[in-house]
């Protein structure tokens, strides 16, 4: 299943379910990445790390490790 940190930059899509077993699900969670939300990449930092994505109307950044919590289609 594909995850946000699997996006490229510009790709636009919906989340379908966050990994509760995953350390940061909760932070991911509250700060706005709840299942049927749309996300886009908006950019990638040289080495992918951070990620920033907009949601909701306001760019979020989080790391990799986090991003991979978060299944998208």
């Amino acid at each position: 299943m594909k995850t946000a940190a699997d996006l490229k930059n510009g790709e636009r899509v919906t989340i379908t379910n966050i990994d509760e077993s995953h350390p940061s699900a909760r932070r991911i969670l509250e700060v706005g990445f709840t299942p049927g939300q749309e996300i886009e990449l908006i950019s990638a930092s040289i080495f992918s790390d951070p990620l920033a994505f907009a949601i909701r109307g306001t760019l979020i950044a989080i790391r990799k490790n986090e991003a991979e919590c978060i299944k998208v289609l």
